[in-house]
């Protein structure tokens, strides 16, 4: 009788088996979060999702078009909407975590429908009873400041911004200094 191997050849190994779990993570992270490759104008709806995957929140405007909402919060620092037109084209996708959208907000005027058709859903929409305010939290990356950012946005009860505050991402983990490489 010869010696047998510990080795089973029945069952995968342990390379073969992580060689087929990195390649299924791969293929399902070919959804592309920032829609390179596609073209307004030219992609369709069909394309938007092939690239991006299933939208977070689908809206619909006046004039039948949709906008597909991608957030990327928290860590992404983005939120994407690709604007669908009544013909099904893909009319403009544009990242709107930005420090231009941030100031059209403002206090005593805009409304939560209006932040919401900006900005994208809230990553964090919060309410506080006591204070009789919703808060809602943006994680994003603003030019100028070395840290990311936390934009929150406080509504009153009649659905109008009171406060919005920009402040640094309390979660963020600075970089261990004194690690060896």
């Amino acid at each position: 009788m010869s010696p047998r191997s510990s080795r089973s050849t029945s069952a995968p190994s342990l390379a073969k088996a992580s060689s087929a779990w990195f390649l299924a993570l791969l293929v399902a992270g070919c959804a592309s979060v920032n829609g390179r490759g596609l073209v307004p104008g030219q992609s369709s709806e069909r394309d938007v999702q092939a690239t991006m995957g299933k939208p977070a929140e689908t809206q619909t405007l006046a004039g039948g078009e949709t906008v597909y909402w991608y957030p990327q919060l928290p860590w992404g620092y983005a939120s994407y909407a690709a604007r669908i037109g009544p013909d099904g084209r893909l009319m403009a996708l544009e990242q709107r975590l930005t420090g231009d959208n941030i100031a059209k907000i403002v206090r005593g005027q805009t409304t939560a429908k209006e932040v919401h058709d900006l900005l994208g859903p809230a990553y964090e929409p919060m309410h506080f009873a006591r204070m009789e305010r919703d808060i809602w939290t943006y994680p994003m990356r603003v030019p100028g400041y070395a840290l990311p950012q936390y934009f929150l946005v406080q509504l009153s009860p009649d659905g109008i911004v009171r406060e919005t505050y920009l402040m640094n991402d309390p979660h963020y983990n600075f970089p261990d200094r004194n690690s060896r490489r």
